[in-house]
């Protein structure tokens, strides 16, 4: 199934779902909202989380939060530019997180330590 394909579903979902009595159309707005509060959450959960594997897993929905808004405006002008771009993003971020997780790794087994308070340089 192409990109055309999973937007078509997506389409045929929301019309459904105006069908079934629900307050309106779901637009734009709504998509924007939802990845501005998962950025938030992201961000929020990087800065107050002190083990290195939460503040990535929250950089990683900072990440889909950015493609959700990317997704939101393809679909408002009618493109896959947006796609394509997320497409791109969800790539790098599944290299960003071999990368990163094998630093963890690295890290943890020089150290016996995730927390990232007690790692304030990485020098031996």
């Amino acid at each position: 199934m192409g990109t055309a394909g999973v937007v078509q579903v997506l389409g045929q979902a929301l019309a459904a779902a105006d069908s079934t009595g629900l307050p309106g159309p779901v637009g734009t707005s709504h998509f924007l909202a939802l990845s501005a509060v998962l950025f938030v959450i992201g961000g929020i959960g990087v800065i107050t989380r002190r083990n290195a594997i939460v503040a990535f897993m929250s950089v990683e929905v900072m990440f889909n939060a950015a493609n959700l808004a990317f997704i939101a405006f393809a679909r408002q002008h009618g493109d896959v530019h947006g796609h394509a771009i997320a497409f791109f993003v969800m790539a790098v971020a599944a290299a960003e997180a071999a990368v990163g997780l094998a630093i963890i790794i690295a890290v943890f087994r020089r150290k016996a330590t995730i927390n990232l308070d007690e790692l304030r340089e990485l020098r031996g």
